[in-house]
């Protein structure tokens, strides 16, 4: 029986072989009933025939020469249908189930051609179960080898999705720029995954704002794309423009729900939105498009399209660009939060610095804050001009330790410090020792650590009438002082320099001594302060920067050049690129009282001397050409110098100063300040300081080393 029925299927088999295409057409038109989904991959389902055919020829070999089925070998078209199928994203569920398809369907009519054949029961029932073992085996033997080569591709299409997501973890987010960090996304993505990337961005995420719920059509900027072809011919809208999505849209609809979209295209001419204008040129057939969507907020849309690459896009690439694109989104949203903070950080910093520096008559100034180019933030770097009395001006440059809004906002609260200490006429150190207690009262009240809540500060105070100029340095570097030209020739090193100055301890340690010192500067001197983002630089060393600025300024201290062209000249000789920190820098020229505009009166410690001042001031005034202010001035000066004899100490000066205010003061060796007291009904005295408050703009006392002084300040007419 076992020989006859090897006879049998020898015979069955000769019959059917010329009949295999027929048969091949036959299970496809099963299976495709069955796997409905299988023909959407028209080339595959094509190709899919020719394979069938070959299956079933190789089956009949089996059966007609005797072979054992598990030592079949797949048909070559099987394996490589096997990695199309992988390729294009088939399941192998799909690819399995088609061959179990395949092989009921090759033993059904197996079965019913051989009952055909013989009329034997018991040979039919013994050759149907010899095709049933034998198809089991075929089918066995030869979908081993082909989920083998299906998974040899689906393996390296993992190992290709890791090495992207590798890359792309790599390249992507390499800086807080918006719009770096959209190109980076489009380099990788074509990078052996699409054609064509672009990326388009919300108006409100460009600028570094809340992105708010998009348009109908959404308002967006190609902020970035990248073609395999030069120049991206195959983009409809050029880098820059603004992509205009019809609501209807596929676009429109990934923004509005923030799920992605897998396009397939079997037309040549697809939508406007992805083709360029004119004839078709590119075979566009799959396109991925995917919400750039981070932190709960849609930031963008980004584009992956194939036109050059064979292969369309499956779900596996869906789900690939998916975290590409989730990644950018991340990097984007931090890069817009990094400038919405440094837009405020910025504008808060510009808005707390002088909007502009009031004429002086002290000094001629100007200035210029420049943020960093770096990504580490705005810092806390400010300068100042505060007019003082008698003519005076205090410069200040400092700069507070850390970056952002918070290093913005410290440096507004002690530039209104050193404001509100200046107004009050402190010295320099005592000032900087004010100032001291106030970062350290900011560190308990914010609870920072001893130090964490730094700042430097340079405080100078130039008196026009005596050209003296006295500093103090809270761990700020010191200035840089070119002196104005004289007749014989000069080096740069003599025409510039930086003055022996004691560089005190940061603000914020609390408990170290501040020093003053100070010295004559000739009229037209130019001094330059300045934060050390000035002379930081990546291409030069400090001391060869600082050696820069010197011979800079020293070559701009001619008097043609205005402090605003010596600002403009140190920042293009020191900064040619964008700094890595913030820069401020104060340049001013020093002027000069008229001795004529300066009358001064020495005092014995008499009452009878009251008189004389009064005198002294009439005349003075008679000189100046003004008369109105005799009066007013007169009983200021006799209220002021009759207080310095009762309650101070000689020596007792008088000084009139004219510059753009009349200014009074009297000097004596008591450091103890007056004040104002409300004198009662039947007083005899009390109303002195009082008298002088309603006759003066101004009035207040300035300690020194020695003394005080007492000054008040009229208007002129």
């Amino acid at each position: 029986m076992e020989q006859d029925v090897s006879v049998f299927l020898s015979r069955l088999a000769r019959t059917l072989r010329p009949r295999s295409e027929q048969w091949a057409g036959l299970l496809m038109e099963r299976t495709r009933g069955e796997l409905p989904e299988l023909w959407q991959h028209e080339d595959l389902a094509r190709r899919a025939v020719s394979e069938t055919a070959d299956h079933v020829t190789g089956f009949l070999d089996a059966l007609e020469h005797g072979r054992d089925a598990a030592e079949a070998q797949a048909p070559p078209a099987a394996l490589e249908l096997a990695r199309a199928f992988a390729d294009d994203g088939v399941p192998l569920s799909t690819l399995l189930r088609a061959y179990r398809l395949g092989h009921i369907g090759l033993l059904q009519l197996l079965m019913e051609e051989s009952t055909r054949l013989t009329d034997d029961r018991r040979l039919a029932e013994a050759a149907t179960l010899r095709l049933i073992a034998t198809g089991f085996a075929y089918v066995d033997r030869s979908a081993e080898q082909v989920v083998i080569a299906y998974q040899e591709v689906r393996d390296r299409r993992v190992q290709r999705r890791l090495l992207i997501t590798n890359e792309a973890g790599r390249r992507i987010g390499t800086t807080l720029d918006t719009t770096r960090t959209a190109e980076e996304l489009a380099e990788v993505g074509t990078d052996g995954f699409a054609d064509l990337v672009a990326v388009d961005l919300l108006d409100s995420a460009l600028r570094g704002e809340e992105p708010l719920p998009p348009t109908e059509p959404p308002s967006l900027r190609r902020v970035a794309q990248r073609s395999v072809l030069e120049g991206c011919p195959d983009s409809p809208v050029a880098t820059g423009g603004r992509p205009v999505y019809a609501p209807e849209s596929a676009p429109s609809e990934v923004l509005a729900t923030g799920l992605p979209i897998l396009l397939r295209l079997t037309a040549p001419d697809g939508p406007t939105w992805l083709v360029p204008p004119g004839p078709p040129r590119f075979a566009f057939h799959s396109v991925l498009l995917l919400p750039l969507y981070a932190r709960g907020t849609t930031l963008g849309l980004a584009q992956f399209v194939r036109h050059r690459t064979p292969a369309p896009f499956d779900e596996d690439d869906l789900l690939l660009a998916q975290e590409i694109a989730a990644r950018a989104a991340v990097y984007i949203d931090n890069a817009r939060r990094y400038t919405h903070e440094r837009t405020t950080a910025l504008t808060l910093q510009r808005s707390l610095l002088p909007q502009r520096l009031a004429a002086q008559s002290a000094v001629e100034t100007a200035a210029r804050y420049l943020p960093s180019g770096s990504s580490a933030g705005v810092g806390g770097d400010w300068y100042d001009v505060i007019p003082l009395s008698g003519g005076r001006v205090a410069l200040v440059v400092g700069d507070v330790v850390g970056r952002g809004l918070h290093a913005a906002a410290t440096m507004g609260r002690l530039r209104t410090a050193v404001r509100a200490f200046a107004d009050i006429d402190l010295m320099p150190d005592e000032l900087l020792t004010h100032l001291d207690d106030v970062v350290i009262r900011l560190q308990r009240e914010e609870g920072r650590e001893d130090g964490e809540l730094s700042a430097t500060c340079l405080y100078a105070v130039y008196d026009p009438a005596s050209r003296l100029c006295a500093l103090a340095s809270a761990g700020h570097v010191a200035p840089v002082v070119a002196l104005p030209a004289t007749g014989s020739a000069r080096t740069t090193a003599e025409a510039a320099s930086v003055p022996i100055l004691p560089i005190g301890p940061p603000l914020g340690l609390g408990g170290l001594p501040f020093e003053t010192v100070q010295w004559e500067l000739p009229e037209g001197s130019l001094l330059a302060l300045y934060t050390d983002g000035l002379i930081q630089s990546r291409a030069r060393e400090v001391g060869a920067s600082l050696t820069l600025l010197r011979d800079t300024l020293g070559e701009a201290s001619a008097p043609s050049l205005s402090p605003e062209q010596v600002c403009d000249r140190l920042l293009s000789t020191l900064l040619p690129e964008r700094p890595a920190d913030d820069v401020a820098l104060l340049v001013a020229r020093t002027m000069a009282l008229d001795p004529g505009h300066v009358a001064t009166l020495n005092l014995p410690s008499d009452f009878a001397a009251v008189a004389g001042a009064r005198r002294f001031a009439t005349d003075t005034l008679s000189a100046w050409g003004l008369d109105e202010l005799s009066f007013a001035t007169e009983l200021i000066v006799s209220e002021l110098v009759t207080n310095a004899i009762r309650y101070g100490k000689p020596p007792v000066h008088l000084r009139l100063v004219l510059d753009s205010a009349l200014t009074c003061e009297v000097f004596d060796s008591n450091s103890t300040a007056p004040h104002m007291r409300r004198a009662r009904t039947f007083d005899e005295g009390g109303r002195g300081l009082l008298l002088v408050a309603q006759l003066a703009e101004r009035w207040g006392t300035r300690h020194g080393r020695e003394g005080k002084t007492i000054w008040a300040e009229q208007a002129l007419p």
